[in-house]
């Protein structure tokens, strides 16, 4: 029994444009959002942005909580570099130990594992599902799959719309790059 999760990561927002937390804008030009999805139940990450993209793709998505965006606490819809002014130290601490949420959220270390959870648990059921969810549960799901480190968690890059797929079940999954398809 195979199962194949494709990634979708939503659509470019002023929030995600100036690299603030975010903090439930909506997207830009939904009109413009457009790509070739294979059929499969659909699911999202319950933020607006998510919401929307999936919308905008003619999905029928279920809001999933377990694919909710890292908790980021008391920063959410504040900058990186508004951040980084009033709490250098934290930010740095926070994007190097995977395990510490100076912000009072989620660490990455917490997220990965909900995020891995919902991939395990997703990954008993045959067939494929889209999932247009934030980049960090993309970033979760690469790192999951390849069995990467926390510390590689920054490393990956997921711009706004990037499909990425992952086929197989719980404890053995592969990264599949390039197009998706059947």
């Amino acid at each position: 029994m195979t199962c194949r999760v494709v990634l979708i990561a939503p659509a470019i927002t002023p929030s995600l444009r100036r690299a603030r937390f975010d903090d439930g804008d909506s997207i830009e030009n939904a009109g413009a959002v457009a790509l070739s999805l294979p059929a499969g139940r659909a699911v999202s990450s319950p933020s607006v942005r998510c919401r929307e993209t999936a919308a905008a793709l003619g999905l029928a998505a279920t809001a999933e909580p377990a694919l909710a965006g890292l908790d980021v606490g008391r920063w959410r819809g504040r900058t990186l570099e508004e951040v980084g002014a009033a709490e250098p130290q934290a930010l740095t601490r926070w994007l190097s130990e995977p395990g510490a949420a100076p912000h009072g959220g989620e660490s990455v270390r917490e997220f990965r594992a909900r995020v891995t959870a919902w991939l395990e648990t997703t990954g008993r059921t045959a067939g494929r599902t889209v999932a247009v969810v934030e980049p960090e549960v993309v970033r979760a799901v690469v790192l999951h799959a390849l069995g990467a480190p926390e510390a590689a968690f920054w490393r990956v890059d997921v711009p706004p719309l990037a499909a990425t797929e992952v086929t197989g079940g719980p404890g053995r999954w592969n990264l599949r790059l390039g197009q998706t398809g059947a």
